[in-house]
């Protein structure tokens, strides 16, 4: 038996800004529609377990929740991963490990997150004490909020504010041209009315974004124009073993590598070096790395030797959002898009709070 790990189909939602379009829709909400879709692109009628992640709640299981308003029955079970802002490509990398110890067939997985309706959150002091995150690591160790730690790294990493806004502003013309040549059509799923991301913005010129002021340190480089937003998405990829692609006939993705790697949490943005030199074995066809901030994003690709113009070729992060428990999915279902059935290999790789990061390397099979 082949128990390689495949994908054959992957799907996402738009993804919508805090408080726009996808607002009114809950973890559960978002995940259901785009479980359905991929289950539907491969033709089979059930799988061996949904795996999503999710950072910012409501707790619960929402991986079990999505699943059965999905419609997939009572018998299909649901387990929800956090490892932070990568949780959705851990998912994705989960299943391909159950995948290979023979625990199943067929596992649907990847992320979601509603920013709009995630719970606030307290402390039971007295009163009680409220908060916006959890810990990603003790105080005395560090554990500084996410655009300090850009600020930091792209500072020690020579990482000038002209290339962060013209990395920016390139993300933002290239998920406009995407959208208007329509190459995120097939793999978006309509939730309630909405079609297209919210995010990208045509006009988003370096001289423009040159205007912005310092967001998170008084002479720091990262700007709320060349971060990302807050969130809201979900996105899906079905994982069979090579056996199961084989005798459905369709085209996929190869996992060909995994890793999983920690780094100095007071550098966070830093966390996906390790493993991405880990699985980099060769030059992929196509990066696809989670663009969180300009600086901290082109601290890691100078860090293992990528050509920054060749990362996120229909735009990444900066442009479509950043909908934390979703935005590792989000990348591998991108690959698929340009890949599956073009041929070639892909890199998916992103950090994560507290210093962790994943990377994932693909090729094409058909």
């Amino acid at each position: 038996m082949n128990r390689t790990p495949v994908v054959i189909a992957a799907r996402r939602s738009a993804i919508g800004t805090a408080g726009g379009a996808l607002r009114r829709f809950a973890v559960d909400e978002l995940a259901a529609p785009v479980l359905r879709a991929v289950l539907d692109d491969a033709g089979l009628t059930t799988v061996d377990d949904v795996i999503l992640g999710n950072v910012f709640g409501p707790g619960g299981n929402p991986a079990r929740v999505a699943a059965l308003r999905a419609g997939l029955g009572e018998s299909v079970p649901g387990v929800t991963v956090d490892r932070q802002c990568a949780s959705g490509l851990a998912a994705i990398t989960l299943a391909a490990t159950m995948i290979r110890a023979g625990e199943g067939e067929a596992f649907l997985a990847g992320g979601v997150e509603s920013a709009s309706t995630a719970p606030y959150r307290a402390w039971r002091t007295e009163p009680p004490t409220w908060y916006t995150r959890a810990p990603f690591s003790p105080k005395d160790i560090g554990d500084p909020e996410m655009g300090e730690a850009a600020d930091v790294v792209a500072a020690e990493a020579g990482i000038s504010r002209q290339r962060q806004d013209a990395f920016a502003a390139r993300s933002h013309a290239r998920a406009v041209e995407a959208q208007r040549a329509g190459r995120f059509d097939a793999e978006l799923v309509t939730i309630g009315d909405v079609t297209r991301d919210e995010r990208p913005r045509a006009g988003f010129t370096v001289e423009r974004l040159a205007r912005f002021r310092a967001a998170f340190t008084p002479d720091g480089t990262a700007t709320a124009a060349n971060s990302c937003g807050i969130n809201d998405g979900a996105a899906v990829v079905l994982v069979v073993s090579e056996q199961v692609r084989r005798k459905l006939g369709v085209p996929g993705l190869r996992l060909v590598a995994s890793a999983t790697s920690a780094y100095d949490p007071n550098r966070l943005g830093l966390g996906a070096v390790p493993a991405m030199r880990k699985v980099l074995d060769r030059v992929p066809d196509v990066v696809e790395f989670n663009e969180a901030f300009a600086g901290q994003t082109l601290a890691c690709l100078d860090a293992v030797g990528i050509d920054e113009h060749t990362v996120s070729p229909d735009g990444g992060a900066i442009a479509l959002g950043h909908p934390w428990g979703a935005s590792g999915a989000v990348l591998v279902v991108r690959l698929f898009s340009r890949l599956a059935r073009a041929g070639g290999s892909g890199l998916a790789a992103l950090s994560a709070g507290g210093g962790l990061g994943v990377a994932t390397m693909w090729e094409a099979v058909a």
